[in-house]
């Protein structure tokens, strides 16, 4: 019973929407910000693409930094 309600609520929600495309190899990045952080902790406003103007961004992930996995 409890797993048909849970079931009827998940199809009553509403659809994702899609994604955007994915970014041609060369295209220009569209500006975005993030939260900034350094090896010291975060930073208190925000980094936009759109402050490096002219220069050479790199962009690098690190799945499980400040994790404990």
């Amino acid at each position: 019973m409890v797993t048909a309600l849970v079931l009827a609520a998940l199809l009553q929600q509403p659809a994702a929407p899609p994604s955007p495309p994915p970014i041609e190899v060369g295209a220009v990045a569209p500006d975005f910000s993030i939260p900034g952080a350094t090896r010291f902790g975060t930073l208190k406003g925000p980094v936009r693409l759109s402050d490096y103007k002219g220069k050479t961004v790199v962009l690098a992930f690190f799945f499980k930094a400040r994790t404990r996995g």
